[in-house]
């Protein structure tokens, strides 16, 4: 395998966990929040403003308040929104990770971002991804999950969509989609390899 692999997933649909595993089994890296911290070094931005303008939380954590925030690095008069320049600094290191080596990168538009990835969506029915959040201790009512989970996936369609101009979850702009309900984690992680088998 010689292919970076990026994966997009659903909240609470274990997309990340999967990414972990994949990554363990190929004996390649597996970034996540790292990307962050990268960026943050690379770019001079304070890192808690990564973490602001973030799509989401992964399972179980909280997203902290978006502040409106601009930076003018040319002019008065033209002004990059920070959320742009927070994007582009995570591209930078995401092209700078890929050009080192296969690799498993969880979000950020990766798959929009890299031109020859292995694309993944991860997905799970509503009622699958409500079970994992009381798994992993998440508090409140299933109403209250289930709402928390629309929230967060459609601040990612929202994201992806602005900074890609792509549709997040569809099917055509992925090589691979898999539901974790019926094969669990497990069986997703074995259906991938044996889908990247065909990439040797």
């Amino acid at each position: 395998m010689d292919k970076v692999i990026t994966i997009s997933r659903e909240f609470g649909s274990g997309g990340r966990d999967i990414g972990k595993a994949l990554a363990k089994k190929l004996k390649i890296p597996f970034y996540d929040k790292e990307i962050i911290a990268m960026a943050a070094k690379d770019s001079n931005f304070a890192e808690h403003l990564f973490h602001e303008y973030a799509v989401a939380p992964n399972e179980g954590e909280e997203r902290p308040e978006e502040t409106a925030v601009t930076y003018n690095p040319f002019s008065p008069i033209y002004e990059v929104p920070l959320s742009d320049q927070i994007f582009l600094a995570q591209n930078k290191i995401i092209c700078q990770l890929a050009a080192q080596g296969p690799c498993v990168i969880i979000g950020r538009c990766a798959d929009r971002v890299l031109e020859d990835s292995i694309n993944l969506f991860i997905y799970a029915k509503m009622k699958d991804r409500v079970a994992r959040m009381k798994s992993l201790g998440t508090e409140g009512t299933e109403a209250e999950l289930e709402a928390k989970i629309k929230e967060i996936d459609q601040r990612r369609k929202d994201y992806y969509q602005y900074n890609t101009g792509n549709t997040w979850g569809k099917a055509q702009n992925y090589d691979l989609c898999l539901s974790t309900g019926k094969a669990g984690q497990d069986g997703c992680v074995k259906t991938i390899l044996t889908y990247l088998e065909q990439f040797k």
